[in-house]
């Protein structure tokens, strides 16, 4: 048998439990008392992050005698009262001050706000293109307008086009009707796709 092994290192003897507590824990700080303690209580107004140590029958003693506000006069009690329900953080009033508290240019989220909700207003308010489909792209080509051509620029070029490639204007050439055709086709798509 090994006693140096690994397995000999991992084994531990459960301690006393009162034991325990008095390593870990200082004793009671309530006269007369020596018993662990594991519960800290606050010293007091002006001395923060500073603590007692009780065990737990005097540290309900003292909760029950702890005032915060003891000795101090009553306008710094409505005054500490006033600002708890701002956090005890400075505020201003609304839109009176511009300025950060350090002198810097302040950053006023209510403008950024009225900016974005101006942005969407117009977005909203801007027709949405849809997206176009192979034939109505190849009918605009074909009357050679853009993407973004509506209603009375097609009707202009139709009409424009029609006058140019239609046989009584051609001194009875036949040679555009194949284009007339290819104009018309184009025209009636894009008036039953909601064009014009």
């Amino acid at each position: 048998m090994k006693l140096d092994s690994k397995i000999f290192d991992r084994i531990r003897v459960k301690p006393d439990k009162e034991r325990v507590q008095e390593d870990l824990y200082p004793s009671c700080e309530h006269p007369g008392c020596q018993r662990p303690a594991p519960h800290k209580a606050p010293k007091g107004r002006d001395r923060e992050g500073q603590y007692f140590h009780f065990c737990i029958d005097h540290v309900r003693e003292y909760n029950k005698s702890y005032n915060y506000f003891a000795g101090m006069p009553d306008d710094d009690v409505h005054a500490y009262q006033r600002d708890s329900l701002t956090g005890h953080r400075p505020t201003w009033k609304m839109g009176v001050n511009r300025q950060a508290a350090d002198g810097s240019d302040g950053f006023d989220p209510r403008e950024n706000m009225r900016a974005n909700a101006s942005r969407r207003a117009d977005a909203t308010q801007r027709t949405r293109q849809r997206k176009l489909l192979t034939l109505e792209k190849r009918s605009l080509d074909v009357l050679n307008l853009g993407e973004t051509a509506r209603g009375a620029e097609i009707k202009a070029r139709y009409k424009e086009l029609v006058k140019l490639n239609h046989p009584d204007a051609n001194g009875g050439d036949r040679s555009c009707e194949d284009r007339l055709r290819e104009i018309i086709q184009a025209y009636n798509v894009l008036k039953k796709a909601g064009f014009c």
